[in-house]
């Protein structure tokens, strides 16, 4: 129960912080450090989400849903913006502005992204290291295999030689 609202959780999560961005101010390296604080703590959160997203559904299906988080936010956001064009103070440059709504939610997705591609790079580390020592473990015992094997035939050509000699010694003496 609780993986599947996970499920539907992350994905809007993910939505509606890159849509509230739409309202966050646009001067990030103004007089005041706090603009570019607010756009770092968003960022740090959207890649925070895109990280959960690929521990719950993996790199594909992950990256489905965020590209489809991103193109519908986007979307939305065009039209945010046309309509209340006065209240995001577009003024006679809409078309431009809808532009720049929109990559900034795709900027944000792609921190989502970003996060998503680390995760999936450490989780791709650990596999291989996993598989590496389960490699060599396995080479290792079927060195110690094959070398066993090797002295037992050794053994027996020796006794083999050891039973031909003792025939032609018996055969000798008589």
């Amino acid at each position: 129960m609780i993986k599947k609202i996970l499920n539907y959780l992350i994905p809007i999560l993910v939505a509606v912080l890159i849509f509230l961005s739409n309202f966050l101010n646009t001067k990030l390296f103004g007089s005041e450090i706090i603009n570019f604080t607010i756009w770092f703590i968003l960022s740090l959160f959207i890649f925070a989400s895109g990280w959960i997203t690929n521990n719950i559904f993996r790199w594909e299906k992950g990256g489905k849903i965020l590209i489809a988080v991103i193109v519908s936010t986007s979307v939305i956001s065009a039209f945010l913006v046309s309509f209340f064009s006065d209240y995001f103070q577009t003024g006679n440059l809409l078309f431009e502005n809808i532009i720049l709504y929109s990559l900034r939610n795709i900027l944000l997705g792609a921190m989502s992204i970003f996060g998503m591609a680390v995760s999936e790079l450490l989780f791709t580390q650990r596999e291989m290291e996993k598989l590496k020592s389960i490699d060599h473990e396995k080479i290792k015992h079927q060195a110690i295999k094959e070398s066993d094997l090797i002295i037992k035939e050794a053994n027996i050509k020796a006794d083999k030689i050891v039973l031909e000699a003792k025939k032609k010694s018996l055969n000798l003496n008589k």
